[in-house]
């Protein structure tokens, strides 16, 4: 849990620091910062906005937050795939950043142990050498879905507060868990099996599976669906429950850190969230 305080930008800053120095880029270099998150400082500045100042990144052209749930870093990861695309020159800083437990009711148990605060950043370029290469992303969402995990149905422009109002649950993360766990359980396994099909690769050429850490039924439920063997799926979920947009690049710091990701691995990662929202992706190394 962030200490009592500490917003969504400020482990942001701590992830995009560590992440720079890993790099080697100085904040001035930074052209682009997005944050991925639903758990922003506030809804104006963005928490990008409020991270380029504290980072000073003062040559960026763009910050902003990208709003896709627990999907939101790999579609924060194709939003940049597409700008070094065209801009081969770009250093993007792309960072995870949640303070979950500001949106759980810690009156109702079925939702409040599952959540965690965090974050994680990486650097993206067209140029020179990184540790690794985004070899494809496919994404998908479903708005029909949304009300399967809806947070602040109150406090929006469609249920706006009132001076003096009080806070009800519907402010708060709300979900339907066990058609989530359907739903989230089929809509990954298909597209990493969708994925590693659309660039001709076997599951044996799969170094390592990081998905998304939502909880560990759901994790083992997509190894098994996908006949992937247990031992090559990284989880970290029972350290920090699930930890939304920061989920992946948290988990995938820490396999690069232990060792479990050498030089020519392929990664498998893999997301589900809130929208409904979904992705899938490969990483060489």
């Amino acid at each position: 849990m962030a200490a009592p305080g500490e917003t969504c930008s400020d482990l942001a800053h701590k992830a995009a620091l560590m992440a720079m120095e890993m790099a080697g880029i100085g904040a001035k270099e930074i052209t682009h910062i997005f944050v991925a998150t639903f758990t922003p400082d506030y809804c104006t500045p963005t928490a990008g906005c409020v991270l380029q100042d504290k980072l000073g990144a003062i040559n960026c052209e763009m910050a902003m937050d990208i709003a896709a749930g627990c999907s939101g870093f790999s579609y924060g990861l194709e939003v940049s795939r597409g700008i070094v695309a065209v801009r081969p020159d770009a250093k993007i800083l792309l960072v995870g950043s949640e303070v979950c437990t500001s949106r759980v009711n810690f009156e109702d148990r079925n939702t409040c142990v599952l959540f965690g605060d965090g974050a994680g950043a990486a650097l993206l370029s067209g140029e020179g050498k990184g540790c690794s290469r985004v070899v494809d992303i496919l994404l998908k969402a479903d708005g029909s879905l949304g009300h399967l995990l809806p947070v602040g149905k109150e406090g929006g422009s469609a249920s706006p507060f009132q001076v003096g109002q009080k806070v009800s649950e519907d402010y708060f993360i709300q979900m339907q868990g066990r058609e989530l766990f359907k739903h989230a359980v089929r809509g990954m396994a298909e597209m990493n099996l969708r994925l590693l099909e659309k660039n001709h690769l076997s599951l044996s050429e799969i170094s390592l599976f990081i998905p998304h850490q939502a909880n560990l039924r759901i994790i083992d439920a997509v190894a098994k669906k996908m006949n992937f063997p247990r031992e090559k799926v990284f989880v970290n979920v029972d350290r920090y429950g699930n930890t939304s947009a920061a989920s992946v690049i948290i988990a995938l710091s820490e396999a690069y850190y232990e060792k479990r990701i050498s030089a020519g691995d392929k990664v498998l990662l893999s997301t589900f969230g809130a929208g409904l929202t979904w992705g899938s992706f490969l990483l060489q190394f």
